[in-house]
């Protein structure tokens, strides 16, 4: 179940995947996928009662490369994972549109280097 997000203007993922596809993209078990998860290594929250995950955190076979380490530094400085996800997709020209297009591409560590810093 991939889900489109239209309705409204506020920043988000443009595609949810749930559970079961991601433990299948991954090649690993929905166990597996729930263990990455409380391991802060994905980023999962509800949308209309179901646990998904924002399908550009998921690159390829894998997670982000930089995701664990920026949602460790999120959860350290006392964000929620509905905080996290918000600070991730906020707009930002500066990080190729937000931090988690950042995380994809060369802007990974300046997006690190942020989430470092709102523990200051």
């Amino acid at each position: 179940m991939t889900e489109s997000v239209t309705d409204g203007p506020q920043a988000g993922p443009a595609e949810w995947i749930n559970l079961p596809d991601v433990a299948e993209k991954l090649d690993v078990s929905i166990s597996k996928v729930h263990q990455m998860i409380r391991d802060g290594v994905l980023l999962a929250v509800r949308r209309d009662g179901i646990r998904v995950v924002p399908a550009e955190l998921v690159a390829n076979d894998t997670a982000l490369k930089h995701l664990p380490g920026v949602l460790t530094l999120l959860r350290d400085s006392g964000y929620n994972d509905e905080e996290a996800l918000k600070w991730l997709y906020e707009p930002d020209e500066t990080l190729d549109g937000s931090g988690a297009k950042g995380l994809g591409g060369d802007r990974a560590r300046e997006v690190k280097r942020r989430a470092q810093a709102l523990g200051f």
